[in-house]
């Protein structure tokens, strides 16, 4: 299992020599230099179903060593021990540990949106809708939880690259937003809403998300049941007010409220932003 994967490993690589606690700055440069900016970290493309295979083997290993350690005391050399590879390999795949997060909430957008369509599937009012895609996602995360507040500082980072808010998080994001338009036209109340509307709500439903998720990584209540409970009172009032906005009289705080959402919450939102 330690040469899985060796011939897609840049030269350099091997992880050889590496001593434990420093190999996160060590090996990486050299991981680093053969594959692009557009493959490096998570967002690697492997071209062959073995190596993808290898990517997701070294993801799910991190996970479950997330799990049971923490993911500070965490090594990429325990992860790639535990998977059965070189530690050279396993930074091909994750440039370094943090990019893991950017792995996992890939891994886990998808399964959520996938999962979330799946339930939604037989309604077509808007609020069900809305709600069985909010709680899917805490069904979803549910076995993360424990490390989530370690797992997310890094993410909750403005500044970061893996923040969900960055560029790099796009093809996640956009993940997460398409779902959220499913939710939306899918539903009865779409063909009611003004058009524009229609268009900028699902990047709002988004960040209402982002809300749930920043409840729920600090809810230490048994089954986040707090964070449920949030939801279940949350978004019939989120659904009444969109409906709302049909109404000729409420037209003047829809344009404003469009307003606002495009000039100061969507560009702020990677390369979803509107020029």
């Amino acid at each position: 299992m330690a040469d899985l994967e060796a011939s897609n490993e840049p030269d350099g690589t091997t992880g050889a020599g590496v001593p434990d606690g420093t190999e996160e700055t060590a090996a990486a440069p050299a991981a680093a230099a053969a594959p692009t900016a557009e493959s490096r970290g998570s967002r690697a493309q492997p071209k062959t179903d073995k190596s993808e295979a290898t990517r997701a083997l070294i993801l799910e290993t991190a996970m479950r060593l997330f799990q049971e350690r923490g993911y500070e005391k965490t090594t990429m050399r325990a992860i790639a021990t535990e998977a059965g590879v070189s530690v050279g390999n396993a930074y091909y795949y994750f440039a370094a540990k943090e990019f893991l997060i950017q792995g996992f909430y890939d891994r886990m957008t998808y399964d959520h949106a996938a999962d979330a369509r799946n339930r939604m599937a037989h309604t077509r009012d808007f609020a069900e809708r809305l709600e069985i895609a909010l709680v899917s996602w805490l069904d979803t995360a549910a076995p993360y939880h424990e490390f989530a507040a370690q797992f997310f500082r890094t993410a909750a980072d403005p500044t970061s690259s893996l923040s969900p808010f960055s560029n790099e998080s796009h093809p996640a994001r956009a993940t997460a937003v398409a779902l959220f338009r499913d939710v939306l036209q899918g539903s009865d109340l779409a063909p009611k809403l003004d058009a524009e509307l229609v268009e900028l709500l699902p990047d709002v439903l988004w960040l209402h998300l982002m809300v749930v998720v920043l409840y729920w990584v600090f809810d230490r209540t048994e089954e986040t049941e707090r964070t449920r409970e949030f939801v279940r009172r949350s978004t019939p009032m989120a659904a009444r007010v969109i409906n709302l906005s049909r109404y000729r009289v409420f037209r003047p705080i829809v344009r404003d409220a469009k307003g606002l959402i495009q000039d100061f919450i969507l560009p702020t939102i990677g390369k979803t932003a509107i020029k």
